[in-house]
């Protein structure tokens, strides 16, 4: 929660200089404190739907313990689903047609699985370009992971994501290159977060946009803001995962392999596994390649039980800013998205 700068002590303006949220008394005045509504667009593929709910239902739940939160799941239309999913989604995610009746305070849009680095050949493109074009007038904040954020980039900058050589796979190093933006409060300053994607928006692609680079790493920048510093909020990684989400996308490799949809037997993820989990997972591929083991013996189980978190942390408490951001900024009215003394082009007043 915030603090209020009551008086003038000047600790309260040292703070704020130093990224600190603090409320003017006057700014505290106007915040009207109601439950924020937060929609959530999953784009991601059926094996995959139900567990980036709960990754981000869960972040969401942990941020803070005072507000409440509603949470709106929905996701495009023109996204093929096999029955199970698409009867899930039929009895519980809400239509985009109801989201825009409704309105939202903030909006979450995940991943999705497309490989080449052509998003026009995505089906769901002109689809999910009319979600951005919306939430960008009617939302206060939305937050884009992995594919969205070159989505994004594209719709709103002209800048088209590049295929990378190998894929960008594995549990990496990241390194806070401006410290006192709001989102980066309480966070360490050197933290991990895993990726999984062929393609990318490079450093310069960035900066020649005019978005502001927070998070940047040896693979490439991971965490950014739009020019205005909060409207649009850009993951490159996934640091929603669980712990064991690139074991488990390590095995759907494997089975695409032993179906012969992928000419190689899968490599690990970078920085992931053990060197006693990887001699495991060695040992179950000689066995399963001469026929002694099925996909069904494979050491899931075993190899979860000591697999590190390096990154949950850090993103939640990146979570909990952007909701405290997203709480001191929004409008009474849910369909409205800043308070009426807010400047939509710089609502966070750091410019």
């Amino acid at each position: 929660m915030p603090l209020i700068a009551h008086t003038n002590l000047p600790s309260f303006a040292r703070l704020q200089s130093e990224g600190e949220t603090v409320l003017s008394k006057d700014r505290a005045n106007h915040q009207v404190i109601r439950e924020l509504h937060i929609g959530l667009l999953n784009m991601m593929p059926d094996a995959a739907l139900e567990a980036t709910e709960r990754q981000f239902f869960r972040l969401i739940g942990q941020t803070n313990q005072i507000a409440q939160f509603y949470l709106h799941p929905f996701t495009l239309s023109s996204i093929q689903r096999e029955d199970k999913a698409s009867k899930h989604i039929n009895a519980y995610y809400q239509t985009f047609s109801e989201i825009k009746s409704q309105g939202l305070d903030a909006l979450i849009v995940t991943g999705a699985h497309v490989e080449q680095a052509d998003l026009k050949l995505a089906p769901f493109y002109d689809e999910l370009k009319n979600v951005i074009d919306w939430s960008y007038e009617n939302v206060t904040s939305t937050l884009c992971s992995c594919l969205a954020t070159h989505a994004v980039m594209e719709f709103r900058y002209q800048q088209k994501r590049q295929a990378m050589k190998d894929k960008c796979w594995g549990v990496f190093k990241h390194q806070i290159i401006d410290r006192s933006h709001p989102l980066m409060n309480g966070v360490n300053t050197n933290f991990n977060v895993p990726h999984s994607r062929f393609n990318e928006i490079t450093r310069d692609q960035f900066k020649a946009s005019g978005v502001e680079i927070l998070v940047d790493s040896n693979i490439g920048a991971h965490l950014c803001v739009s020019e205005d510093l909060l409207r649009m909020v850009f993951f490159q990684g996934h640091p929603e995962y669980d712990t064991i989400s690139l074991l488990k996308e390590y095995k759907r490799e494997i089975i695409t392999f032993l179906a012969s949809k992928r000419p190689d037997y899968p490599v690990f993820p970078k920085h992931y596994l053990n060197e006693q989990n990887k001699a495991i997972l060695n040992e179950y591929k000689e066995k399963l390649l001469t026929g002694k083991f099925t996909i069904s013996d494979f050491p899931e189980d075993l190899i979860n039980a000591t697999l590190d978190n390096t990154w949950h942390d850090a993103t939640r408490q990146i979570i909990s800013n952007w909701i405290g951001c997203v709480y001191q900024t929004t409008h009474e009215d849910v369909k409205k998205p800043f308070m009426d003394n807010i400047d939509p082009a710089n609502p966070l007043k750091l410019k």
